[in-house]
């Protein structure tokens, strides 16, 4: 009976530290003096030769789908990225999300496509699944449809950790 409750205790304590870690928001300064939170990247995408990465980024005024590609082009061909991103989530519904800057970061290291949110899509966002995503990223290996495999549920429950914590 002992051994039966403490694993019940050990169960219990790990669901809700995995829960907690889940939404373990980070931040950073930006160049200008913005304070972004975000989450570590979730993988939407992996094969032997390319990978795509996906996070919720904000500014708590506006909310952020961050795509991180591997391999990434040249600053000189990515800046060129300027197409919208559309998602397709697990409502039926399809999602505008405009363009809104490509980064580098980390020496360079890492590329970051952010597209802002539109404020009336939120709730959506925060409901249903991501199911597939409509990239048109100049220069890179991601010009085309692809649907998410893993971690399809990473850009509603990142929402929903930052929108619980506005209401706290």
């Amino acid at each position: 009976m002992r051994k039966i409750n403490l694993l019940i205790v050990v169960i219990s304590f790990a669901f809700i530290s995995k829960t907690e870690a889940q939404c373990e928001v980070k931040n950073r300064v930006q160049a200008d003096g913005t304070m972004m939170y975000y989450f570590e990247p979730a993988d939407f995408y992996i094969t032997k030769s390319k990978s795509l990465k996906i996070n919720i980024v904000t500014d708590k005024e506006h909310y952020f789908v961050a795509l991180q590609p591997s391999p990434f082009p040249s600053k000189k061909e990515g800046k060129k990225i300027k197409d919208d991103l559309i998602i397709h989530l697990s409502n039926k519904q399809e999602y505008k999300l405009t363009h809104y800057d490509t980064q580098y970061r980390n020496n360079d290291s890492i590329m970051q496509v952010l597209y802002l949110m539109d404020q009336k899509d939120i709730d959506a966002f925060s409901k249903f699944e991501a199911v597939v995503a409509e990239i048109n990223m100049k220069g890179t290996e991601f010009v085309r449809d692809y649907n998410f495999k893993l971690h399809k549920d990473a850009i509603m429950e990142q929402l929903k950790c930052f929108l619980k914590k506005e209401e706290n």
